[in-house]
């Protein structure tokens, strides 16, 4: 692979506010980051962080196992609230995953050079969100070994999938959502993976990177069909963005429970994914940058602008519970009416005040620029958000379901230590899964940033083996 990504001169805009500091070359960016991959060795806090979050993928794997031996009677499901844990962490994995499709496609598409430094690592956390995301609705089915029955394939009983069912229409959108994004960030990877195989140490490790770059060579033609491809590949991801998450939305907006038949709820729902998105991308950016030294590739500039964008998408989510309460009003429909008393002063009043400081007022803090300027404020507004977001699934899911139209069906939730056992078991598979491919593989575009900086212009020799 040529050790330079291109002949062609950096763009004109690269030329104006870096988004990298000036003291980089060509070769110190990818030896910086190629070498987080390719040196003597992850640090002990790599290993320390790697174990935790490897025993809360044990405690995971236990919970399900324990789930198909003994079934969802091991949950807090109940009559009144067939939907708990299983769908609200569903519904937030699924948001999280946004962030790093808005950040890789749509900014590309409008040629935000900013997106640069945190679209790797961005790409990567929704993957991995995704795959959390989908364990859910599969343990849910009880018998999560039928679930290829959702899928429309010749079979000699001759039954279908409801397609008037949104439920199936998620199975749709998700895998799509998952196929697309996965080509996206792999399309992505192999000029980078290039650059590892030519670096690699090992014969074996250049081997494996080898295969994954599939001969690529850093021609012209490469190049060519690799920018032409990735160009597709954001075009389809792009409306994924607002259609996933609107499809997931369907599955409460297209029934009759209260609190759920709104048509609020697809731009509300998409506004509330990017935001919670966002949240976890600066959950994982400043560690990141603290702990490998990136602070000249993730600059401040770089989370100031996902602050703008959380405080942007926060004020939306904010709209949307002023316009949910005005709707309940507005309609004259005491259903409605009582589903949202019921949410400011009934059982779940404190998760719904809870709910409305975390996503309400928590995000306030981000008009301050000292505040978006400082690392450890926007990494705890950042988990404020993150909590506010999980709780506003469960007051929309759970607070609905236990007040119906009949006081006879009503009921409480609560869920078990099985349930909470789940949820903390998939955020160690998505800790584990991002440890993971920070070691393996280059947590920063290396070619992007190489076409940056101004020293791009620079002719530098080139290596076609």
């Amino acid at each position: 692979m040529a050790d330079r990504p291109t002949d062609r001169p950096a763009p004109p805009e690269a030329h104006g506010p870096l988004l990298v500091g000036r003291e980089h070359t060509l070769a110190s960016v990818t030896d910086k980051i190629s070498s987080i991959v390719l040196g003597r060795g992850p640090g002990i806090g790599w290993y320390a962080g790697f174990g935790a979050a490897f025993l809360l993928v044990m405690l995971l794997m236990y919970a399900v196992g324990l789930l198909l031996f003994k079934g969802t009677g091991i949950w807090g499901i109940n009559a009144p609230v067939g939907w708990g844990f299983d769908i609200i962490n569903f519904v937030w994995w699924i948001g999280i995953g946004h962030a790093g499709t808005l950040i890789s496609a749509i900014l590309l598409l409008l040629n935000q050079q900013w997106r640069t430094s945190i679209n790797r690592f961005a790409e990567a956390m929704t993957l991995f969100a995704v795959a959390c995301a989908g364990l859910f609705p599969l343990m849910h089915l009880g018998r999560p070994w039928l679930f290829y029955w959702m899928m429309p394939y010749p079979n000699t009983m001759g039954t279908w999938p409801q397609f008037r069912s949104p439920l199936v229409w998620d199975v749709f959108a998700v895998s799509t959502y998952a196929i697309v994004s996965f080509m996206f960030w792999f399309v992505g990877l192999i000029p980078d993976l290039a650059t590892l195989r030519d670096r690699a140490r090992t014969p074996i490790t250049a081997k494996i990177y080898g295969i994954l770059a599939m001969g690529w060579r850093g021609s012209t033609v490469h190049w060519h069909r690799y920018e032409l491809a990735y160009l597709l590949l954001a075009g389809l991801s792009t409306p994924l963005v607002l259609s996933v998450h609107t499809v997931v939305s369907f599955d409460f907006a297209m029934s009759i429970v209260p609190g759920w038949h709104a048509t609020i709820f697809p731009p509300y729902f998409v506004a509330g994914a990017i935001y919670a998105g966002f949240a976890m991308v600066l959950l994982i950016a400043i560690p990141l940058r603290a702990s490998y030294g990136l602070q000249s590739f993730v600059t401040l500039r770089h989370l100031q602008n996902m602050a703008k964008v959380m405080l942007a998408t926060g004020l939306i989510v904010a709209y949307g519970y002023m316009t949910e309460f005005f709707f309940g009003w507005y309609s004259g429909s005491e259903f409605e009416g009582a589903m949202l008393l019921n949410r400011v002063n009934g059982p779940y009043a404190g998760m719904f005040w809870s709910l409305m400081a975390c996503n309400v007022i928590a995000p306030q803090f981000l008009w301050s620029s000292r505040v978006r300027s400082s690392p450890p404020a926007l990494f705890c507004v950042a988990i404020v958000v993150s909590i506010g977001m999980w709780l506003e699934r469960y007051i929309i899911i759970v607070v609905s379901l236990t007040r119906d139209f009949l006081p006879s069906s009503w009921g409480m939730y609560s869920g078990t230590i099985w349930d909470w056992a789940t949820f903390l078991g998939t955020i160690g598979l998505f800790v584990s899964l991002l440890f993971l491919f920070i070691r393996f593989l280059p947590m920063i575009s290396i070619f992007e940033m190489r076409t940056i900086l101004p020293e791009a212009e620079v002719k530098e020799p080139t290596h076609e083996g």
